[in-house]
């Protein structure tokens, strides 16, 4: 019998996404309120507390009251916000990083990554616990994401066909009060004693993400290579289906295959893994410098949200990890 799954925001961008990637399973059967008790509230508890798992697709706050209303202790939930991401009580939902896809399996409660820190966390907790990143180390993270990442507002805005209503820029940096909400599961889920200093900006293209961390090895204990860091990313993740560590070979040509010119990396494609759950990294460095840069490359769609939480989904059901993926 086919597990009942609630997507609680369907009609978001992340819950479509969601709904497309459960399309044609038979192990679940997705439901939804009947149309003419849509904004009937007790209709909305009824399927929070009748189906076998929800996925809340919503804004911080509104996830928060759609769990105060789940009053049955069977229902597993899926939370794509926010809002439950440093929760004590909560799982998180990297299922890659060590020791958590047990932790998935067994909780009720699973808080799904934000695309952000998926990759951040990706490329420094391994190092972190391996103690080639010291945990006090003071980190910066620069990335850019497709304009999907903010929602129906900004993609309204740069889908539109001209200012006022639209943009006509082709980048935008944002994040500049240093408070962003991703920070907190980026400093808890990394294992760092600081938040990192953090540089998201957007650009003119729908999804997908570059998160890079560029680092000083010559400030570090230790002095660490960059082989070093890549021998230490490849052991996390070997075996992983949807995390892929790029062979050393492979950065060290995609770094090496311009030397002399501007050296563009036309292989980091922020859209090269779009419609993916699939996340791969890299290793580039200069140890005569004692300087490296890690690189992620994942689809904040995929991996950074609605691929991640079918993952999460499956794992919490019993059902095969890669299911729909």
């Amino acid at each position: 019998m086919a597990h009942t799954v609630f997507i609680d925001g369907e009609a978001g961008t992340t819950g479509l996404q969601i709904r497309e990637r459960l399309a044609g399973r038979t192990d679940l059967e997705v439901v939804s309120i009947d149309p003419a008790r849509r904004k009937d509230p007790e209709a909305r508890r009824e399927l929070l507390n009748g189906v076998d798992a929800v996925v809340l697709c919503l804004p911080d706050d509104a996830a928060r009251e759609a769990v105060s209303m789940v009053s049955s202790n069977s229902v597993k939930v899926v939370d794509a916000s926010t809002a439950h991401r440093v929760a004590a009580d909560w799982a998180y939902g990297f299922a890659e990083m060590s020791g958590q896809r047990e932790a998935i399996r067994a909780s009720n409660r699973v808080s799904n990554p934000g695309c952000y820190p998926t990759g951040f966390i990706g490329l420094v907790r391994p190092l972190v616990s391996a103690g080639l990143i010291p945990a006090d180390f003071p980190l910066t993270v620069n990335a850019v994401s497709g304009y999907s990442g903010g929602g129906k507002g900004l993609i309204g805005e740069f889908e539109a066909a001209a200012p006022p209503s639209g943009t006509d820029d082709a980048f935008r940096a944002y994040g500049f009060t240093l408070a962003h909400k991703h920070l907190p599961e980026m400093q808890a889920y990394a294992g760092l004693a600081h938040a990192p200093v953090f540089a998201p900006s957007v650009g003119r293209y729908a999804q997908g993400m570059l998160v890079e961390v560029p680092l000083q090895l010559w400030a570090m204990r230790g002095t660490p290579n960059p082989a070093d860091l890549h021998a230490a990313l490849a052991e996390a993740y070997e075996g992983e289906a949807f995390v892929e560590v790029a062979s050393w070979d492979e950065c060290q040509a995609l770094q090496n295959e311009r030397a002399g010119a501007a050296g563009y990396v036309a292989a980091l494609d922020p859209q090269s893994l779009n419609d993916t759950n699939r996340m791969r990294l890299f290793v580039f460095g200069n140890a005569v410098r004692g300087q490296a840069r890690l690189v992620a490359v994942l689809d904040n769609l995929g991996k950074g949200a609605s691929g991640a939480a079918v993952q999460n989904l499956n794992l919490m059901l019993g059902l095969p990890e890669a299911a729909g993926l």
